[in-house]
Parts: C-alpha cells; structure tokens; sequence
C-alpha cells in the first residue's frame, strides 16, 4: 500500500508582521518542525489517526487531504507538479509559515 513522506523544506519568518500582528511581537520561527524533518504516514497512522504528536494541528489541517490521496495511490495535483506523486505545500501561518514536500511512496 503507498505512504506518504512528509517532509520539511523550509521555515520562513517575518519579525516585521509578527511586531504588528501578534500577541507575542516577537515569536520567531515555529518551533515544532525542524528543515530536513521527515514524517511517514501510511493508511494505519492516517485511519487510526496516529499522526505524530508533534505535528501542529494547523499544518496537518492544510496537508492531510493531500496525505490521504497519496496513500490512496492518486495523484498529487495532476498536471501542477513536474511529477504527480511529488507535491509542495504549506501550513497557513501568514507570519511563520513551514514548507512541506509531499511524495507518495509506492511499495
């Protein structure tokens, strides 16, 4: 059955949004992933809702669709990508935002 490889590409942060929008004027960068993190979900973790306990609920809540169809063997936003299994997303943090590569992993 196809996983899907979730991993971290980038961190982004902007001190100038964050001074005049947050309640923290200062949160920095999201402390829970790290560039280079790698997380796989396969029909088990997803079903069962085993999602790393790490894993911010607003990022999974922007990506999981795209989980799902990758470990149900689709395509990851057809005719977007160069290749159909690979997809790159992000959490919906306007300030601090993470990049996400998505590749479904076919056994």
């Amino acid at each position: 059955m196809p996983k899907c490889k979730i991993t971290v590409l980038k961190k982004y942060y902007d001190p100038e949004m964050a001074a005049e929008y947050c309640a923290n004027p200062n949160p920095g960068p999201c402390s829970i992933f790290e560039e280079g993190q790698e997380i796989i979900i396969d029909r088990n973790a997803y079903f069962s809702m085993k999602i790393p306990a790490e894993f911010c609920g607003e990022a999974w809540h922007c990506i999981n669709h795209y989980v799902y169809s990758a470990i149900q063997g689709g395509a990851l936003m057809d005719g977007w990508s160069k290749d159909d299994k690979t997809l790159i997303a992000c959490c919906n943090d306007g300030v601090r935002p993470v990049v996400f590569k998505l590749e479904r992993l076919d056994d």
